[in-house]
């Protein structure tokens, strides 16, 4: 980004900056902001088709908040790369903390990889990317199944003085 900063010394000491872009800056902004909405798009219509056929609809919607989430970044990471990768490191994300990925779920690692036509280490880096990137883990708020939320083994805890509390019956 060209940015143009202006130092001005006043009267009495005081120091005042400006920061000024210019024209060719801003061109390169709104091609850049083209660029990640274009690129934002495919990512959630190649998660959604994955979602459609092997997950369901709240994984769906999971995966374009997440893909929303990471397109507001200031180094928005899917603007370089295959989108396969990216779409298949967005669900193995959103499989990983939602443990989808069990025996009794139709979908693998595996399977998601074939859809892809990706490579399971690429796919495992770029989630582990993208997961340090947004702060997820385990039991997140943000980007957990309702069934998650419902089965969070920490939900009724709290930490006082440094051990895990239950928090007391409020219904009794």
């Amino acid at each position: 980004m060209l940015v143009v900063w202006l130092t001005v010394k006043l009267m009495r000491g005081k120091t005042v900056t400006w920061k000024s872009r210019s024209a060719m800056a801003r061109r390169v902004e709104m091609e850049n902001a083209s660029l990640v909405k274009e690129k934002k798009r495919q990512l959630i219509k190649m998660t959604a088709e994955f979602c459609d056929e092997h997950l369901d609809e709240e994984c769906k919607q999971l995966a374009e908040k997440l893909i929303v989430k990471l397109a507001r970044k200031r180094n928005i990471p899917f603007l370089h790369g295959r989108m396969e990768i990216w779409a298949a490191a967005i669900i193995q994300l959103l499989a990983t903390v939602n443990f989808l990925f069990n025996k009794e779920s139709k979908v693998s690692p595996l399977t998601l990889c074939e859809y892809f036509g990706t490579s399971k280490s690429t796919v495992w880096q770029k989630a582990a990317l993208i997961r340090e990137i947004l702060k997820i883990a385990y039991y997140d708020q943000e980007f957990s199944t309702n069934r998650m939320k419902q089965q969070n083994p920490f939900a009724n805890m709290v930490m006082v003085n440094g051990y895990m509390v239950p928090l007391p019956d409020t219904c009794a």
